[in-house]
Parts: structure tokens; C-alpha cells; sequence
């Protein structure tokens, strides 16, 4: 150790960011013995606080070392230094102290990780004290956000509250050389969580006798709830055509994709293809679902029928290792483990309750979740005239929650509770927005009850107290009516933002974009500022206002909800508006015979007089509406079936149609907004329909000509000072029409810009609610 004679320099270091629960004391331990310095490091509300004395290079090095070095689940967003005079103390050592638990709290919550490399080396070290423990775990991995109550990050809040350690787990916590140096979640079998299997007629077994019944089970084709990280998945063998069959059967699920898990990346490339960018995201700590190309064999067509893409996962848990570890059971189906509508079930409780009419076991265990987390889906995306390629995010969760969202502006305390469906909710502190996991469809009381839970868990960890609340303009939607009632009480104001603004605001803020810009913003519906379904839109405004200035022409949703649910009313009202004749619109398009004399002519009198039938300018309708004329998807199971359908006949290709095969669209302006007509692209798709062209050159063409449309009304916009430009909405989803669209856009002279940090559907509306309410108080 260096004298205190010969220190020549002594600094005190605040480290901001994801820097606790991942190993960054230990760390700092270890970085100043490596520099031969003195001094301490600690936790405290707002991060880690260091204070070193050594020589000056030492020194010096060691601060560069704190960012450049940090362990692998670290992320430091800022390094902070003061230079102090002598220690007159004259330390003899370098000592990690106690967490300080007073202050202001400024540290990032640390997401659930992967297990390690050396972690998975002892689970499968037959001389392992922890061989086959499903809960093995250290400082650079394991479970963190699901299981955290409180801050600083110490044992005691967390539900591993109530495991003792035993004295060699003990020991490695105490041993600041240890890896296993105050991990939270540290056990072994002998003190930490057990494995536990239930099921009818099935004698309770637990820890090695649990696991063995489980994988017997879904050898046989059986299907089996098991527990992981932050909620239930229920689980097949994903080769098993019969088990895939039986399990979208109970579930009744009959066509949307599952998700896959595989033993590792010579497993996936046997049913998928998988590019270099994205198996770094299969194997980066976070583990998210990767939607990737499907190779024409390896997995039955249950998996994700009518569908070009796979949604893969590598193991995120130690059980998951020791579930496709096995031979022949090198890939699983895990898809959410949930009554259709609910949140995920992460409650044992819960689990042995509900989830038996689907399941025929239970593979579960007695450490709780606090906090339930789906898995996060992400998609890359490259083309050749694109630029930097894309990581969008279709659902953000497990992983990434509750990871903040710079926008690099002071922020009033907020709370946002976004959208009624896709929904997450957010909370503004200083310049970050902390953005929930998804929580799903409110409608319903218990996936409200999530909803309220995650921002009280978010306000709780980060002692947050919001005194205003942003919500959606919609005067019916459950949490606006929440916030509303609550305004004079627990808020002083609440500020109603319109859906498509929020959209706009949401890819403006990850951005960190200010002053005038366009806004193309599709998606299925939002509350418009006239009262009307809004979905087709193209705004211009800031993060305090936005104009109309382009929209969809409306088509009427001939019963309400229930187009969403059978495209075939959207598809035939979008018939009857372009050729004018109940009659005519049949002779165009043949899968309207399957409707009978009657419905034809109830829905042409709904059509016509506005019954039970909304008028709609949304883009996510007419997908719906074409997939349906298509034939593709006249019945919809799950939310945007037929968009999905239809992109998957381009089979991730980027090749635009050429240009004179391209469909038109048309466009009339009244009061300096202009109103885009579907109905000359709707003929000329019946043209080529009667012709005999193959759906999936039409589709093609129906996609160009989208793009073509967003550009030339971009460009028809004229002098609106800016050619700053966001696209945002849950339709932008279609990566063929992102793609594209950021790339014909760029070329055109805009400064085009997407959503890659939140989701561009709803899962991003509560950042958007955010930075409006935001600026609106400001400027109030």
C-alpha cells in the first residue's frame, strides 16, 4: 500500500447510472488494490461514492478505469470528480463501507440479467456445490428489477428477505474478493429457494425430483407452467407438433405466433436464420425475444403459423438451462403464462389457481416475484440505403425495464399513465423518464391493479412524488377517469395529451428533439381533438402543440369494436366507399360472398347512415381492411392479425414495387388540411386481384404505395419551417413500411427519424404524455 507520505493526490468520485446490484463495488475494491491506493467506496441513494488517494497517475488511471472497465452489467452515465486536499486521516487501506440510506435517490434500478459464464459452469459441474441449483446467481448476473422492493439494493429489501445464508454462502457475500460479494439473490441448496412441482394426481415433489417429473412431462408431450424470472410461461416441446396443437387448443390461441427458446445458437440456426447482429442481441444479458427469418424447416407450422418470422430466446434463468440441457428438449415453446386479456401470472398462488386448465403441471418455486415482467421482443432491421441499421423494440420489459429514457431537459414531477392498451407508465425525475415494463390492456380490474402497482413501485424506488399526472385526451379511458378524479387532491394538475401527439412526442423526446416537426403517425385508433377515431395522421407541431394537417379518409367501423375483431366489416365498408355499390363492391372482391344477403345489407345501411358505426381515419384499419379483401384474415384472433399476415407475404424483402406498379393514392385539401383517399389504390388492388396476380405482389404493391404516399404528402406540406421529421404509431411496427419510409424520406431531404429506446405502439405513449404535460406546465 502507498503511504500516506507518498500520496500526492486525493479525490472524492460520485459514479452515477446502473451501479448498483451488478458487482461495481467489488469492482472499485479490486480497481484501486490493482493502482495501490487508499480510501473507500459505498452505496448510497444516489449511487456509488468513492474517495481514493494514491499517487496522481494512479489515481488518474484508476477514475478513467471506472467507466472503462465497469463489470459487464454496469452502465455508468456519469463520473463526477473533486479534488480534495491531503487525507490528514492517513488511510492505510482500501475498504468497501456501509450502504448510506439518506438523500436524494438518483440511482438506476438494475434490470434482470442472463446467468454468467462462470455461473453456468457450476450448474454444470457434477463437483459443484451448486450443480444443478436452478437458482445459481452473482454479482454480474441474475434476477435484480423483479425482485427488488426498496433502495439502495441490499438484501433485505429484496424477497430473498426471508433465505438465511448458510456460513460458506455467507462467506463469499463478506469476501470483497468474491464475485459472489454482496449478491443479493446469493443461496446454494442448502439455504436458498427450492423447485417445486404440483399438478393433478401428481405427488408433490421438490429441488431435483421436481425438475426430473417436469422434464419427463414435456418429453411426453405434456404441457407445463414454469416459473421464471418475472412471471409464468407455459411450455412444449416446440418439435412436438401434437404438443404445439394441444397447447393452442386450451389455450385458445389458434394462430398467434409463440415464442421459442433454445438450448443455444447452433439450436436456433437449425429453424432460423440468424445474422451477426442478432445473435448479439439473443446472447446481450437482457435475453429478449428476437424476431427472426424462419428457415423452411426445423419446427412445425404451429409455432407461428402463416408467418415469415420466429420469436427466439437463448435460456434467461438457471431452470431454463436445465429444461432444454436435456436431449431432446433442445427447444421449448414459452409463451405467456396468462388468461387471454390478463397480465402474466407471477403469483404461486395465482399460478396453481389458473393456470391448471391449460397446464398439466406446475414447475414453480417459494422465492417471490415482486414485481412481474414480461420478455422484452426486438427486432433488427438493415438495408442497404438506411444508414445504421435499426433495434426496435415491439414490447420493452424483462431486461430493460425500468432503464430510463434521457431527454436531456429538467422534467416538473410527473406521472404518465399511457394508453388503454399496450400500456406502460412512466415517471419523470430530473432529465430521466423511468418507463415501466409493459403492463397490457386495462380494461380489465386486475391489469388496472398492474397498472397502479408498477407506479407505485417506480415512485417507491426512486423516491418519486409526482404532483401532476399526464393521461390520454380519451374522456372514457379507465386511467383518465382515475387521474381526473384525483385532481385537486393527490394532483395539482392533469394534463390530457391527444393519443397522436403523444406518438409524436414519445420519438421526439428518445430523440432528444425540440422546435417545429412533422409527425406521421399510424396506428389503429386514438381519441381525436374532434371526438372522432383518429389513426391516419400526419401533425406538425412541437412538444406542447400539434396541428392536423393530413389525415386518412374515415371509414366507417361497422359495429364498433367488432370491426377489430372481423376485418371482413372494415373490408367491405372500405369495398362499398370504393365503388359505391353493395353489388359492385362483391363482383371486386370475392371473400365478400361469405357474407350473406342480409349482413351485406344490414352493413350497407350502417355504412350509409352512421349505425353503430364510428367513422375512423386510421391506417391500421386499412391494413385490416385489405388483409381481409385479401382473404387473408376476415377473422381476427389477436390484435393486428391481418397487417401481420399481409407483410409476411413480402418475406422480410425491402424491395419496393417498381414505380409504375405501385398503387396511387389520392388527395383533396379543405381548410388547409388535406384529406388522403384510399379508394384509387382500393380499385386498381381489385384489377389486379381479378387478374389473377398473386396476393403477395399485391401486397407489395399496396406497401409501396404507402410509402409513396407518406413522402409525396411530407413533401406537398411546403413551407412549414422544418424538414424535422418523427415516425411513430403502432402501424410503423410493419418493418417493411419503417424501413422504407426512413429511407425514401432521407433521400427526399428530411430529417427523418424512429423509435428504437420505448416501442412505437402504445408501449411508448406514456414518454410521449411525459414531455407534452411537461411542456405545457412549463409554458402555463
Amino acid at each position: 500500500m502507498t503511504t500516506n507520505s507518498e500520496a500526492n493526490e486525493r479525490r472524492r468520485i460520485r459514479v452515477r447510472g446502473v451501479v448498483q446490484g451488478v458487482g461495481y463495488r467489488p469492482f472499485v475494491y479490486k480497481l484501486a488494490l490493482r493502482h495501490d491506493l487508499t480510501g473507500w467506496v459505498l452505496n448510497d441513494p444516489e449511487g456509488v461514492l468513492i474517495e481514493v488517494a494514491g499517487r496522481a497517475g494512479q489515481v488518474h488511471r484508476f477514475t478513467e478505469g471506472l467507466s472503462a472497465e465497469a463489470p459487464p452489467q454496469a452502465r455508468v452515465t456519469d463520473v463526477r470528480v473533486e479534488q480534495l486536499g491531503p487525507d490528514a486521516a492517513g488511510a492505510e487501506a482500501f475498504v468497501i463501507r456501509e450502504s448510506r440510506h439518506g438523500g436524494v435517490r438518483s440511482t438506476i434500478v438494475p434490470a434482470d440479467s442472463y446467468v454468467c459464464a462462470d455461473c453456468l459452469a457450476e450448474l454444470r459441474d457434477p463437483a459443484d456445490r451448486r450443480h444443478g441449483y436452478p437458482f445459481v446467481n452473482c454479482t454480474n448476473c441474475g434476477p435484480r428489477y423483479s425482485i427488488i422492493r426498496d433502495l439502495p439494493y441490499d438484501r433485505a429489501a429484496t424477497s430473498m428477505a426471508g433465505f438465511t445464508m448458510c456460513p460458506p454462502c455467507a462467506a463469499e457475500y463478506r469476501d470483497p474478493l468474491d464475485r459472489r460479494y454482496h449478491a443479493q439473490p446469493n443461496a446454494c441448496p442448502d439455504c436458498g429457494p427450492r423447485l417445486l412441482l404440483a399438478g393433478p394426481g401428481v405427488t408433490s415433489a421438490e429441488g431435483a425430483a421436481a425438475l426430473t417429473g417436469a422434464l419427463a412431462a414435456l418429453a411426453e408431450g405434456r404441457i407445463v407452467a414454469v416459473k421464471s424470472i418475472g412471471g409464468f410461461h407455459l411450455a412444449v416441446d416446440a418439435r412436438d407438433a401434437e404438443a404445439v396443437a394441444r397447447l393452442r387448443t386450451r389455450k385458445r390461441r389458434d394462430s398467434k405466433p409463440f415464442a421459442v427458446m433454445a438450448r443455444d445458437l447452433d439450436t436456433v440456426s437449425s429453424f432460423a436464420e440468424v445474422r451477426p447482429p442478432e445473435a448479439e442481441l439473443l446472447l446481450s444479458p437482457a435475453r429478449p425475444i428476437v424476431l427472426l427469418r424462419k428457415r423452411g424447416r426445423g419446427l412445425p407450422d404451429q409455432v407461428a403459423p402463416r408467418n415469415p418470422n420466429l420469436g427466439v430466446m437463448l435460456p434467461s434463468a438457471p431452470l431454463h438451462h436445465l429444461l432444454v440441457d436435456r436431449a431432446g428438449l433442445d427447444a421449448l415453446v414459452m409463451t405467456s403464462g396468462n388468461i387471454s386479456g390478463y397480465p402474466i401470472v407471477y403469483r404461486n398462488e395465482d399460478a396453481l389457481e389458473q393456470l391448471l386448465d391449460v397446464a398439466d403441471l406446475i414447475l414453480y418455486n417459494d422465492r417471490d416475484i415482486e414485481v412481474r415482467v414480461d420478455d422484452s421482443i426486438v427486432r433488427y432491421s438493415e438495408h442497404a440505403r438506411l444508414g445504421a441499421p435499426l433495434v426496435s423494440f415491439i414490447r420493452r420489459a424483462r431486461g430493460y425495464a425500468p432503464y430510463p429514457v434521457e431527454v436531456g431537459t429538467e422534467l416538473a414531477p410527473l406521472v404518465a399513465y399511457g394508453a388503454e392498451l399496450k400500456t406502460t407508465v412512466a415517471l419523470g425525475s430530473g432529465s430521466r423518464v423511468y418507463v415501466s415494463q409493459h403492463i397490457g390492456d386495462i380494461k380489465n380490474d386486475e391489469t388496472f391493479g398492474a397498472h397502479q402497482a408498477a407506479v407505485r413501485h417506480l415512485a417507491t424506488l426512486h423516491d418519486l412524488h409526482p404532483r401532476h399526472a399526464a393521461v390520454d385526451l380519451h374522456p372514457q379511458f379507465r386511467a383518465t377517469r382515475f387521474a381526473s378524479e384525483r385532481q385537486g387532491d393527490t394532483f395539482e394538475q392533469v394534463v390530457q395529451v391527444q393519443h397522436h401527439h403523444a406518438h409524436m412526442a414519445s420519438c421526439m423526446a428518445e430523440n432528444r428533439l425540440a422546435g417545429r416537426t412533422i409527425g406521421v403517425i399510424f396506428d389503429g385508433t386514438g381519441y381525436g381533438l374532434d371526438g372522432t377515431i383518429w389513426g391516419g395522421e400526419i401533425l406538425v407541431g412541437d412538444l406542447r402543440e400539434a396541428e392536423r394537417v393530413a389525415h386518412l379518409r374515415t371509414l366507417p367501423l361497422l359495429g364498433g369494436d367488432r370491426a377489430v375483431t372481423e376485418p371482413i366489416r372494415t373490408g367491405f365498408a372500405l369495398a362499398l366507399d370504393a365503388f359505391g355499390d353493395p353489388a359492385a363492391a362483391v363482383a371486386a372482391f370475392p371473400v365478400l360472398e361469405t357474407l350473406d344477403d342480409r349482413q351485406r345489407h344490414v352493413f350497407t345501411t350502417m355504412a350509409r347512415r352512421g349505425v353503430n358505426s364510428p367513422p375512423a381515419s386510421s391506417m391500421g384499419r386499412l391494413f385490416d381492411a385489405v388483409a381481409a379483401l385479401l382473404a387473408l384474415t376476415t377473422h381476427a384472433e389477436y390484435e393486428a392479425q391481418g397487417p401481420i399476415e399481409l407483410e409476411g407475404l413480402l418475406g422480410r424483402d425491402f424491395t419496393m414495387a417498381r414505380p409504375e406498379e405501385r398503387y396511387r393514392f389520392g388527395a383533396t385539401s379543405r381548410d388547409g388540411v388535406t384529406e388522403i383517399d384510399p379508394r384509387p389504390t382500393v380499385r386498381a388492388l381489385a384489377a389486379d386481384l381479378a387478374a389473377g396476380l398473386d396476393t403477395a405482389v399485391i401486397s407489395r404493391r399496396f406497401h409501396s404505395a404507402v410509402v409513396d404516399m407518406v413522402v409525396e404528402r411530407c413533401r406537398a406540406l411546403g413551407e412549414v419551417g422544418t424538414r424535422q421529421l418523427v415516425l411513430s404509431g403502432g402501424v410503423f411496427l410493419n418493418e417493411f413500411l419503417l424501413v422504407n419510409c426512413l429511407v425514401e424520406l432521407r433521400e427526399a431531404g428530411f430529417d427523418a427519424y424512429c423509435q428504437q429506446q420505448v416501442p412505437t405502439n402504445d408501449g411508448g405513449i406514456s414518454l410521449g404524455q411525459i414531455v407534452v404535460a411537461d411542456a405545457r406546465l412549463a409554458g402555463a
